[in-house]
């Protein structure tokens, strides 16, 4: 079905990936903006002047004013709780939610079990992951996770995990917090990922102030990223 968007992807079992591929498709855009910023005006003002040139918007609710702080990385009931109630009611306007595996597989299950702190943590991440495809749709990485974790002789041809990769920056190769960023053309055809993640490249220091400047970015971004795209899929 989304052979036309990448090779296999209709092999995407969760309904939230094949809804994202779609929204790919119908607007031509990779482009994730990633909207942390601690005032919801701000935040309303970027969304709305970024929303035709995106397929995605990514934020830590947890960082607007209003809120107080949480994460999911909790035990399984806890994580639950704060999926479906408390004060951010997550699971009422999120279509895709990020979760930590550190407290293991009762981030999906909701049962407690043990800690992944130690160890292979990636690889373990990723098992976890083929273990619940029917909640899981891929992974915020900085490379395609094919073949990680996987024991001695299995395949991962009915696999399709979408890669979405943050620090992408046209503009910059880092800054003073130790973030390094490269190109859409590099994220995209040389480590195969599919979403790429902008934050202060496309608004900048000033949150957004000057929408013209923030679309102009937007376009940018989203020009560059599904060029790239559709170059990895012309030679693949």
């Amino acid at each position: 079905m989304f052979t036309n968007i990448r090779p296999a992807s209709g092999q995407t079992p969760q309904p939230g990936g094949k809804t994202l591929l779609e929204t790919i498709e119908r607007k031509k855009s990779n482009l994730c903006v990633s909207v942390d910023v601690t005032k919801q005006a701000d935040f309303l003002r970027i969304i709305d002047v970024v929303g035709p040139y995106i397929c995605l918007v990514k934020t830590h609710v947890d960082v607007i004013e209003d809120f107080e702080p949480t994460k999911f990385a909790d035990i399984g009931n806890t994580v639950a709780l704060q999926y479906s109630s408390g004060v951010y009611k997550i699971a009422s306007w999120s279509h895709i939610t990020n979760a930590h595996p550190v407290p293991g597989p009762s981030i999906f299950t909701g049962l407690s079990s043990g800690s992944l702190a130690t160890g292979s943590y990636t690889e373990a991440a990723v098992q976890m992951a083929r273990t619940h495809r029917d909640f899981v749709i891929g992974f915020i990485a900085q490379h395609r996770m094919d073949g990680v974790g996987l024991k001695e002789g299995a395949s991962t041809s009915d696999e399709d995990f979408l890669i979405l990769t943050p620090g992408v920056g046209l503009d910059s190769r880092g800054d003073s917090m130790g973030q390094q960023y490269r190109t859409p053309k590099e994220v995209v055809l040389e480590s195969g990922c599919d979403v790429i993640i902008v934050g202060r490249g496309i608004y900048g220091k000033d949150n957004g102030a000057n929408p013209e400047a923030v679309r102009a970015q937007a376009e940018r971004y989203r020009s560059e990223g599904w060029a790239a795209y559709q170059e990895r899929l012309c030679s693949s």
